[in-house]
């Protein structure tokens, strides 16, 4: 693309569609603009118009993702539509004349089967990239830990374990993320981001998953159209790779009172690495030098002008995705249709062995 202004629409201008368009506010300097947006709900119009209004960018609103891709006005989509929307807007990008690059909020679908079929489509479509927003990635403590575990500093990765303590589910647009069947279960919905790193971090594929859950203290007393919230607020997950790996997560959504909002633990043969969120803290040692030797750093980005709701991860999240546009096809994205596939898998696998009280096979949910 050169020089040539980047033009952005956003589908799905609620909480996360604002955050978005606050980041590529913030890139502007890179030659991006968002020229339009589409969401059914007059409310989050108005909100975003407000917003591009602040930044001096006037917005084309469309009332749906085909009128705005009808529209031709944009070069790069970013759908941030509640969950079980997702594989409907991506088939329809995918399916359209124009081509359109595609900055898709996790998770990638909320089934497995509607993830493989957006996949078998993004095969037909060799002109369009499409990454996945699994932006956990480019926390800088998590890329810091991550570049430690690729060094080989700590040797082969035996153990994983990642801890949110956190507040609970923010409230949504129509309250849609209060029902597994709009958001795919909280494994699925929260914990597509930490599967997604354990993955990353074993450099490895997933076999099969434990986990115990249940919804024992938020949304108890809520009720939307005479039912009551179904989604997990705490959970054990433990999950098997296939290289003898394993990996935790132990998830609490009624933890305000945690210094830190993640904890990651990686523990190699030779070391062990941990990444605090958001202390912005690094620390390894290595197992010759015990607790004498472990090492601690803060850890920033200079390249973050915008923290918002993920401490940068967002904006270097976009960062990254425009800079692989604007090659032309000449890189892939950084977090592709099977990552986001293989980070849904682990969460339905683990929403089913919650549900059944047994371990799962990621075979299993995969055919």
């Amino acid at each position: 693309m050169g020089e040539k202004m980047v033009k952005y629409g956003i589908i799905g201008v609620g909480m996360m569609g604002r955050e978005h368009l606050c980041n590529l506010y913030h890139l502007r300097s890179e030659g991006v603009a968002v020229v339009c947006v589409a969401d059914p709900n007059l409310a989050s119009q108005q909100i975003s118009t407000k917003f591009a209004e602040s930044f001096g960018w006037p917005l084309k609103v469309f009332s749906g993702h085909k009128e705005l891709l009808e529209s031709g006005l944009c070069d790069v989509l970013v759908v941030s539509t509640p969950n079980m929307t997702h594989y409907e807007i991506l088939m329809d990008i995918l399916n359209h004349p124009k081509s359109h690059h595609v900055l898709v909020e996790k998770p990638l679908c909320t089934t497995v089967q509607d993830c493989r079929q957006v996949i078998e489509a993004a095969k037909k479509r060799p002109d369009m990239l499409v990454q996945v927003g699994l932006e956990y990635r480019y926390m800088p403590p998590v890329a810091k830990l991550m570049d430690i575990v690729n060094g080989g500093r700590l040797g082969n990765i035996r153990m994983v374990s990642i801890r949110e303590h956190r507040f609970p589910f923010l409230v949504k647009v129509d309250n849609w993320n209060r029902f597994n069947c709009n958001s795919g279960g909280t494994m699925v919905e929260k914990c597509c981001h930490f599967f997604d790193l354990m993955r990353l971090f074993v450099g490895a594929n997933p076999v099969r998953v434990m986990a115990s859950g249940a919804i024992d203290v938020n949304h108890k007393d809520e009720v939307y159209d005479g039912k009551v919230p179904d989604i997990i607020d705490n959970a054990y997950v433990i999950v098997e790779f296939d290289n003898g790996a394993r990996g935790m997560l132990d998830l609490c959504m009624f933890a305000e009172g945690s210094k830190n909002q993640q904890e990651i633990s990686v523990v190699g043969e030779i070391g062990k690495g941990e990444a605090f969120v958001p202390e912005n803290l690094v620390r390894y040692g290595l197992r010759v030098e015990g607790r004498e030797g472990v090492r601690t750093m803060r850890v920033e980005d200079d390249r973050i002008k915008y923290d918002g709701l993920h401490h940068g991860s967002s904006y270097l999240e976009h960062l990254n995705f425009l800079a692989t546009v604007k090659t032309e096809g000449k890189k892939t994205v950084a977090v592709d249709l099977h990552d986001g596939l293989i980070a849904v898998a682990i969460g339905v696998a683990a929403q089913l062995s919650i549900e059944l009280g047994r371990f799962v096979s990621i075979k299993e949910v995969m055919t």
